[in-house]
């Protein structure tokens, strides 16, 4: 077999003459070899020759190598196979002609340069015997014993153990190769044991005993839990040394072992066990952190030592012995302080004081089992206990109607907010509706009955209610019980009827009169007859424009549409509408006729909330008012233009309202002399209207009449705006001199009033703002004596000045004329819902009667039995039933 021997060769092997051994080529190769040796594309291209064992199948493939020779060297076919004693013998090519190979040696070149230098010729065949490997200077170690290398591995431990429990340092590199070596030896449970005995010890001498010395010293238990904390902390750094040392056994054994603890856990039996568990320890360590809770609590009174607490807690979980011992030993004790704590707070602390230190003591219990990492066990059981000892135990304290009285009349909104949280926390809640309803109708019923400030009695009871609806929104968080409650009671006391001076001896209720009132001085004063405090105008109510981002204020008749709504919403509350309807129609009407509505919508919108709250029959009347009102400016229209047709001029520009006698409120005739002017006008007008209307008939009520009169005065002209009566009176003073009197006997028999009346006109001009007249003597009241002259001095910047105020007023005898009125027609409702029931039923007895007319008049008012009965009587008396044995009433058809 041919083989090259050029220099680019990859072997670079070259043969030499004599023995055919493999020489190992110098890396110091020529230049000319560099040169010509081959590329790596060359060196994997396919080879020519077939006798050297390569397997090459495509060109991109990777040339399998044949490793049936397993050295570097590649071998001739020729090789003799080798047997098995000859198999690691070598031969050498040492100086000496030593057959043996020298493996401890160092190689003369790297082990890259070698493996290619060292490959032999192809052809070249070894021509030496078989060659023996041998290791020189290979000692053997000799086998020791076991149980003699663990005693001095145990004898090194023990001595690195005394020194850990001295505190010393030492290194563990080889301590911890000992203890790998002997669990390798399957010592490992002997080594435990050892271990476990020489750490108890440890914590019997110097753990345990120090603190039974504390102990007997007559240390206090919170210097005995400190001792306990400081050997426990003592104890986790030796353990953790430990640890570190016997890491391989804990790992290899103690944790796949069933029977036998990890180091970790042993360390905590071993404390837990001879400290925890020692009569005279336990009792004491436990009672050293009950103390420190103890002056947690009472931090005003003693420091508390926060850290310590925490560490003994920590101390506790990691023992286990937190749920066991140390939770209900805390428990037994809060439980008598939580008692003691609620007994004297509450005995000598007011309510408002009492909720705040409730609130205050829950506080700080609930974030003490946070802060000192208490389990969720001794939360919950703390939270049961404050809400039994705080609540209640104390329940009668907290809802006493006398102290929630206080609260609310004091406008506490912030104690009645956490007296309704305290008591919500366990569902109690409810229990506030008692009080508040209490204090509903305490304060309402006073404000109801009080006859001094009668004439307030809308304005505070609106901000009465304004105030219950700020309790129950933000005090009582919108409760819905306590919600009806405000509403019953609210409507119990606004429904209350007494006869006393302010109903005139009837039983009508008086809040339905004052809303009339209120919401009359509303719609003719506008908004500045708000009250300030009620008043919405001026309060700047903001309004984003996202255009121009300006800032609009509420206008007139937004404020007294807000203002109605307020008075709506209580007027809900009223059941007797029928004194509402009464006195609202007859303001209603002086406001019409005497054209002092602030605002026309206001009235219509006043108007459509009543018709959609108590239906449209309430308002038929009231509209049929309006529609009135609306009609006499066509007939007026109509009376102007026959004058104007007929070329008639009056001395007297007449304006008359014709009025539905059935719509509008009953006026009596007051007797009155009217001058000739008006009398004739007035003639003329009715002429014409019973010409337009064929069999109607017209009734002239001067009283509600108001004039406009021009009154020459020395320093400047004014227009008067006055009532008919007080016109007539004025008039009468232009046939007299300028300095003339006049007395009130002949004003008298002028103008045909009755004294009544002519001393309220005669007040009202003399005695009042604007005096026009002046009186003699002087003084407030008017005296059949008094004689009467024009104010020659009088001036006013204004030009028209409105004196008719006294026209608007009611006065005490219209006052009770209405109620006695309102009164009358309640009895002929009652005794016609009774002739209804009883033609319907024909017999029943007298509680189903009262039950039955109770219900069907229950819309106008709640009647009182005793009414219904005396009703009963009268129907009796008129034949229309009669009453049989058994007391039950029979309908007489």
């Amino acid at each position: 077999m041919q083989h090259s021997t050029s220099a680019s060769d990859h072997c670079g092997v070259k043969p030499k003459s004599g023995r055919q051994e493999p020489h190992l080529q110098s890396p110091n190769r020529s230049q000319d070899d560099i040169r010509t040796q081959k590329t790596i594309a060359e060196l994997f291209a396919p080879s020519k020759h077939k006798d050297i064992e390569y397997t090459a199948s495509s060109p991109r493939k990777r040339l399998k190598r044949d490793h049936s020779i397993k050295t570097d060297v590649v071998a001739s076919l020729a090789v003799e196979p080798i047997t098995v004693e000859n198999m690691y013998t070598f031969s050498s090519t040492s100086a000496n002609g030593s057959t043996v190979v020298d493996l401890t040696g160092s190689p003369t070149s790297s082990p890259r340069k070698n493996s290619v230098s060292q490959r032999r010729p192809i052809n070249s065949v070894s021509q030496t015997g078989t060659k023996k490997l041998v290791v020189k200077n290979f000692r053997k170690t000799p086998k020791s014993n076991p149980d003699q290398y663990f005693n001095t591995v145990w004898d090194q431990l023990d001595q690195a153990l005394s020194a850990i429990f001295r505190h010393e340092k030492i290194p563990l590199e080889e301590l911890y190769r000992g203890v790998e070596n002997v669990c390798r030896q399957g010592k490992a449970p002997a080594l435990f044991q050892k271990l476990s005995e020489r750490c108890e010890d440890n914590v019997i001498e110097n753990l345990t005993a120090p603190l039974v010395k504390t102990v007997s010293d007559g240390s206090t238990p919170i210097e005995l839990l400190r001792a306990a904390i400081k050997a426990w902390t003592t104890w986790r750094e030796q353990i953790s040394t430990i640890h570190r040392i016997f890491y391989y056994m804990d790992r290899s054994y103690l944790l796949h072992s069933s029977s036998q603890p990890t180091i970790e856990e042993m360390s905590r039996i071993m404390f837990r066990a001879h400290i925890f568990e020692d009569a005279r320890l336990k009792s004491l360590v436990l009672q050293g952190a009950c103390d420190l809770i103890a002056s947690d609590r009472e931090k005003d009174v003693i420091k508390p030592d926060a850290p310590l607490l925490r560490e003994a807690i920590d101390m506790f979980h990691t023992l286990s012995i937190y749920t066991k011992e140390f939770e209900p030993k805390m428990l037994g004790e809060s439980q008598g302080y939580f008692n003691q704590w609620s007994q004297l707070q509450s005995s000598r602390l007011s309510l408002a004081r009492y909720v705040q230190e409730c609130h205050g003591l829950i506080f700080r219990e609930i974030n003490r089992c946070y802060v000192l990492n208490f389990e969720a066990t001794t939360e919950k059981d703390l939270t049961t206990q404050l809400d039994r000892f705080l609540i209640t135990d104390q329940l009668h304290v907290l809802v006493h109607a006398q102290n929630v009285s206080d609260l609310m009349a004091s406008d506490k909104l912030d104690s009645l907010q956490q007296l309704y949280t305290l008591l919500e926390r366990i569902g109690l809640g409810e229990k506030l509706r008692p009080p508040f309803e209490a204090f509903i109708n305490q304060h309402g019923s006073e404000i109801v009955f009080d006859e001094a400030r009668e004439a307030e009695m809308v304005v505070r009871l609106l901000q009465f209610k304004k105030k219950l609806d700020t309790i129950w929104e933000v005090s009582f968080a919108k409760h819905e019980g306590l919600g009806h409650s405000l509403r019953e009671a609210f409507e119990s006391f606004i429904n209350k009827t007494k006869k006393s001076n302010m109903t005139w001896g009837t039983d009508n209720p008086k809040p339905g009169e004052m809303i009339a009132k209120y919401v009359d001085m509303i719609l003719r004063g506008g908004s500045k007859a708000i009250p300030t405090n009620l008043s919405c105008i001026g309060a700047a109510s903001k309004v984003v424009n996202e255009d121009d981002m300006d800032e609009e204020v509420d206008d007139e008749d937004t404020a007294i549409n807000r203002q109605l709504d307020q008075v709506l919403d209580m007027f809900r509350f009223v059941h007797g509408k029928a004194v509402f309807e009464a006195f609202y129609k007859k303001d209603l009407a002086r406001r019409l006729l005497m054209q002092r509505s602030a605002s026309a919508d206001a009235e219509k919108n006043m108007l459509n909330r009543l018709s959609s709250e108590c239906g449209e029959g309430f308002t038929h009347n009231l509209e049929q008012m309006f529609k009135d009102v609306e009609l006499a400016s066509d007939e007026m229209a109509s009376y102007k233009q026959m004058l104007q047709d007929r070329q008639k001029r009056s001395t007297v520009d007449l304006t008359v309202n014709v009025l539905s006698a059935s719509a509008w409120p009953t006026y009596p005739d007051v007797p009155v002399e009217v001058p000739i002017d008006i009398q004739k006008a007035s003639a003329d007008f009715e002429e014409h209207y019973r010409m337009k209307h064929t069999g109607r008939r017209l009734a002239w009520k001067h009283s509600l009449a108001h004039c406009q009169l021009k009154a020459a005065f020395p320093k400047k002209d004014k227009e008067l705006v006055v009532s008919s009566f007080q016109a007539i009176v004025l008039l009468y003073f232009n046939d007299k001199h300028d300095e003339e009197s006049i007395g009130y006997a002949e004003l008298k028999a002028a103008t045909s009033l009755s004294d009544e009346e002519l001393k309220r006109t005669l007040q009202s001009l003399a005695c009042a703002k604007y005096r026009v007249l002046t009186k003699s003597p002087k003084g407030k009241d008017i005296n059949e004596t008094d004689s009467f002259c024009v104010n020659l001095k009088f001036e006013d910047p204004k030009y028209r000045i409105k004196i008719n105020q006294v026209q608007l007023k009611e006065t005490k005898e219209e006052n009770k004329e209405t109620h006695e009125r309102v009164a009358a027609d309640r009895h002929y409702e009652t005794q016609a819902a009774i002739v209804r029931i009883m033609k319907s039923r024909k017999s029943i007895k007298h509680a189903e009667l009262v039950a039955e007319v109770i219900k069907a008049t229950k819309s106008r008012g709640v009647l009182d039995p005793a009414d219904i009965k005396k009703n009963i009587e009268r129907l009796i008396e008129k034949d229309y039933m009669e009453r049989n044995d058994g007391n039950v009433y029979k309908y007489l058809a």
